[in-house]
């Protein structure tokens, strides 16, 4: 299922509480919200974290962990 980022489950700036349930090739926590896949880096799979959204693109999101 595809997503355009006018559309996708997630915005930037806001937070979302996700489970880290894998990791990506590259080291980043990955999470999904609605089947939407966040790349959320310095998490590890397993972590229940508070992120914030920093970046949408039409397949995925990137958010860094939220104080």
């Amino acid at each position: 299922m595809g997503y355009r980022a006018y559309d996708a489950p997630v915005e930037e700036g806001k937070q979302y509480e996700v489970d880290i349930k894998e990791m990506s090739r590259r080291g980043d926590g990955v999470a999904r919200i609605e089947g939407f896949v966040v790349f959320v880096p310095n998490a590890r799979a397993g972590d229940h974290v508070k992120i914030q959204i920093t970046q949408v693109r039409d397949r995925f999101a990137i958010g860094e962990k939220a104080e």
